[in-house]
C-alpha cells in the first residue's frame, strides 16, 4: 500500500534553536523551479574551443541536453546513452571509447579539448576511467581529454560543482611561472571590475587572468603562468589548491565576506602576497554604509528573506543587514557553510529568524501559503515567498568586498522599488548564459 513519506520532517526551524551543521534531517527532497544557479554543463562551456561529451543513462541525459539546448550550445555537446546491457556484458569502457571516437569523427572541426563526463552508474559498476582517457589520448594526441563527472551521489564528499570547477583547469601544465601574473579561479562570471580585489591587482601592474575572460584556448592555457591563484567561492577552493600544487604556484582563498574585519584581513593578505602596499579602504567602507542606509530607507519595515544561492554567506549577509536596521525574517538554507561565526552571533542578535529548508519535500506547497510581503534576496526565496520584489543574483553576482556590499545594497533598494517578472527570470537556466526561452 502506498503511503505519504516525509511528513514528519518539519521544513523550518527557529534560528535560536538550530544546531551548527545540518539544520534538517535528510529524506525525500523537492527541487524548486528556481534555475539561475549554474550546473556542470554551463561551467564546462567556459573553456573556449572545447566539446562536452556526456555518457549517462537516458534519464540523466535529458537534463544536461536541455541545459545545452536552452543556452543555444547544442553544437558544443554530444552524448552516449548507457543501457542496462552495457552494465553486464563487459563493454562499459569500450562503449564509451567507441562512442567518443564516433562523435569526434563526425564533428565539423576538431576541438582542442574534450570534457568527458561519466555518471554515477559507471562508478557503481567499477568503470576504469583511466583506461578510457589513455586510449582516447593515444588515438587523438592533438586533443586533451579531461575526466569529468556527473555524480550527484558523491555530493556528501565533494560535490559535482566543486569537482567540475577543479576539472576546468585539468589541462593546465607547468609552463614557467610569471611573477607578474595572477589568476582568479572557479568563478562562473567575471569579478566586478570596481571591486577592491580586481583594482589592487590591476592598479599595481599585474596581469589578471580569468577563465570568464578567455576568448581562445591558448588564453586558457596561459593561465598556467600565474604565480598566484585566487579563489573566493567555496566550491572553487578545492580546485584552486589542487591546481596551485600541480603548478607550484601560491593558492589563496579570499571568501566573499560581509564582515568588515575579514574584508580588510583578506585585502592585507592579498597585498602581502603581491608585495604591494595595502590601500586605505575607509572610503569604500563608508560608501557601503551609505548604500545600506539608502537601501534601508527604500525597504522600510518590509521583512527580508535571504537564500543561500544568492550569496555564499547568507548568515553573514543577514547579520550585516540586521545590524543596519533591516528586518531579516527568513533564511533559506539547509546546512551551515563557512559563515559559522555569523550564525553564532545571529543566535543572540536575532534568534527569531526562521530558517527554511530549500529542499525539504514539505516545502512543496509553501509558495501557496498566505505570506506577508517580503523582499527576497535570491531566486529560491522569491519562489517560496511568492514575491516579485527580489534581488536576482546567484553566488554574489561577481561582487566582492565593500564595493560588493554597496552593489548588493543598491540591488536591495531596487528590488524594494520595482517588481520583477519572477516566473520568467527564475526559469532562465544559468544566470548570465544565453537562453533560448
Amino acid at each position: 500500500m502506498l503511503k505519504q513519506v516525509g511528513l514528519d520532517r518539519p521544513p523550518t526551524v527557529r534560528l535560536g534553536d538550530a544546531v551548527n551543521g545540518d539544520f534538517f534531517a535528510g529524506g525525500l527532497e523537492y527541487n524548486p523551479p528556481a534555475r539561475g544557479v549554474w550546473n556542470i554543463v554551463h561551467t564546462g562551456m567556459l573553456i573556449p574551443e572545447t566539446h562536452e561529451i556526456f555518457a549517462c543513462a537516458q534519464g540523466c541525459l535529458r537534463g544536461v541536453i536541455l541545459t545545452a539546448a536552452e543556452m543555444n550550445a547544442l553544437d558544443r555537446m554530444s552524448w552516449i546513452s548507457v543501457s542496462e546491457q552495457d552494465m553486464f556484458d563487459g563493454t562499459l569502457e569500450s562503449d564509451v571509447t567507441d562512442g567518443v571516437c564516433e562523435i569526434l569523427e563526425k564533428l565539423p572541426c576538431r576541438p582542442k579539448q574534450v570534457l568527458l563526463y561519466l555518471s554515477c552508474i559507471h562508478l557503481f559498476a567499477g568503470c576504469d576511467f583511466d583506461v578510457i582517457i589513455a586510449e582516447l589520448s593515444e588515438k587523438y594526441p592533438d586533443i586533451y581529454f579531461a575526466d569529468c563527472y556527473m555524480t550527484p551521489t558523491m555530493r556528501k564528499t565533494i560535490s559535482p560543482d566543486a569537482k567540475m570547477r577543479a576539472q576546468l583547469y585539468d589541462a593546465l601544465r607547468p609552463m614557467g611561472l610569471d611573477r607578474n601574473s595572477v589568476s582568479i579561479l572557479g568563478n562562473d562570471r567575471a569579478t566586478d571590475e570596481n571591486s577592491e580585489l580586481v583594482r589592487v591587482i590591476k592598479d599595481n601592474g599585474f596581469v589578471l587572468r580569468d577563465l570568464t575572460a578567455c576568448t581562445s584556448y591558448q588564453e586558457y592555457l596561459d593561465m598556467a603562468k600565474s604565480s598566484l591563484n585566487i579563489a573566493y567561492l567555496p566550491t572553487a577552493q578545492f580546485g584552486c589548491e589542487e591546481l596551485s600544487a600541480r603548478l607550484g604556484a601560491q593558492a589563496m582563498y579570499l571568501p566573499n565576506s560581509f564582515d568588515a574585519d575579514e574584508i580588510r584581513a583578506n585585502m592585507a593578505k592579498l597585498c602581502e602576497a603581491l608585495g604591494v602596499n595595502c590601500p586605505d579602504l575607509t572610503a569604500e567602507e563608508n560608501s557601503a554604509k551609505e548604500a545600506l542606509a539608502a537601501a534601508k530607507e527604500a525597504v522600510g519595515d518590509t521583512p527580508i528573506a535571504i537564500d543561500f544561492t544568492a550569496v555564499t554567506q547568507p548568515f553573514g549577509l543577514a547579520e550585516l543587514l540586521v545590524r543596519h536596521g533591516f528586518d531579516v525574517r527568513y533564511i533559506v538554507n539547509d546546512c551551515l557553510g563557512e559563515d559559522g561565526a555569523a550564525f553564532e552571533r545571529l543566535k543572540s542578535l536575532a534568534p527569531d529568524i526562521t530558517i527554511c529548508s530549500a529542499v525539504n519535500v514539505n516545502m512543496l506547497d509553501f509558495p501557496e501559503l498566505e505570506h506577508e510581503r517580503v523582499i527576497a534576496i535570491g531566486q529560491k526565496a522569491a519562489h517560496y515567498f511568492n514575491t516579485d520584489y527580489f534581488v536576482n543574483i546567484v553566488q554574489n553576482g561577481g561582487y566582492w568586498g565593500f564595493t560588493g556590499i554597496s552593489a548588493i545594497a543598491d540591488l536591495i533598494a531596487g528590488a524594494a522599488r520595482a517588481p520583477k517578472d519572477r516566473r520568467r527570470l527564475i526559469s532562465h537556466k544559468g544566470i548570465g548564459c544565453e537562453s533560448c526561452i
